[in-house]
């Protein structure tokens, strides 16, 4: 197919496209930029060479050196080759710092390592896009996978397949059941992902998280279950009846980082900035997740059991800062 002509406003749109194709090549034939943009040759030459004259005026308002696009004109005239080596306001434009571009790229890579982002390629290219554009040469980073990453995938075939799955599940107490579950959901919650589902050992919505799940199993058995016929809950977390109390403190804009957990009707005493109210929780080792996650924030005022294992495990975590070897040099 003959290339068409352009018209005014797409020969503004192509030469806004052009600039940043050049700049992403270092080296590029005039051949391989018609092809890219499917335009003819003589059409190229045509907008190199109207880019070539095109700038920014300084203060004086009139071009000087430095004001204007430019490229080597010997390989442009002699080999068909375009080559930019001068730009013009884009150099100038605020770019991301190295650190910045860093932490974006470890995110991209963590992105990209999620099973359900099939277009890498794309990317990959913003990443190196990135680390061109920064203004130094961002810190190497690798983000290694998640080991829910497998667990993951398997779990989204079977939700898109409609297929039942088998698998081993740590509950909050340490025992370890065998569950066949008809998977409905996958929600996650900071780093972490849940699938809720129906439980066909407890006849009941279940909501189970991916890393206390070990051999896990894809069946051909349909489910019984579709999200239509049962009710899931707002909330991720919901409580049961064998759910223990907890009586907490933390500042009061740290509360709603907790409301999944405060049951319905609890009282809120506030006094100073602070709260007190209480959570339900399925074991009080449960706890130690909850503080973990709010270091310095949270504290467990009762019951004493509650207490005592939280201390004593905070407590562990300490002794082996101290029991280091670089606590025995100080």
């Amino acid at each position: 197919m003959r290339p068409q002509p352009l018209h005014a406003q797409d020969k503004l749109a192509f030469l806004l496209a052009l600039v940043p194709y050049l700049m992403d090549h270092d080296r590029v034939s005039v051949g391989e930029a018609a092809e890219h943009f499917g335009v003819t040759e003589d059409q190229i030459r045509s907008a190199v060479r109207l880019i070539a004259v095109s700038g920014i005026p300084g203060e004086t308002r009139q071009y000087q050196h430095g004001d204007l696009f430019d490229i080597v004109w010997d390989e442009f005239e002699e080999h068909d080759r375009i080559v930019l080596t001068h730009q013009v306001a884009i150099d100038d434009s605020p770019r991301f710092s190295a650190r910045e571009a860093a932490a974006l790229i470890a995110g991209l890579q963590y992105l990209s390592s999620l099973p359900e982002n099939a277009d890498r390629d794309t990317v990959s290219s913003l990443m190196a896009k990135l680390t061109r554009g920064a203004s130094a040469t961002p810190s190497q980073l690798a983000v290694a996978g998640a080991a829910t990453d497998e667990v993951l995938g398997t779990i989204r075939t079977a939700v898109a397949g409609e297929k039942q799955i088998e698998f081993d599940y740590l509950n909050s107490r340490g025992e370890h059941e065998r569950r066949r579950v008809d998977p409905l959901r996958i929600e996650s919650v900071d780093q972490d992902w849940y699938l809720r589902g129906w439980c066909h050992l407890r006849e009941a919505v279940r909501t189970f998280r991916l890393d206390r799940m070990s051999e896990l199993e894809a069946t051909d058995e349909a489910i019984s279950y579709r999200p239509a016929d049962v009710t899931l809950p707002e909330t991720l977390f919901e409580g049961s009846a064998d759910d223990l109390t907890v009586l907490i403190e933390l500042p009061s804009e740290a509360l709603p980082l907790l409301a999944d957990y405060v049951p319905d009707g609890a009282t809120a005493t506030r006094a100073g900035g602070r709260v007190r109210t209480s959570l339900r929780v399925a074991h009080y080792h449960g706890l130690k997740r909850l503080v973990a996650g709010l270091p310095g924030i949270v504290t467990v005022l009762g019951p004493e059991e509650a207490r005592r294992i939280v201390a004593d495990w905070a407590a562990a975590g300490s002794a082996r800062y101290d029991d280091s070897p670089t606590a025995e040099r100080g």
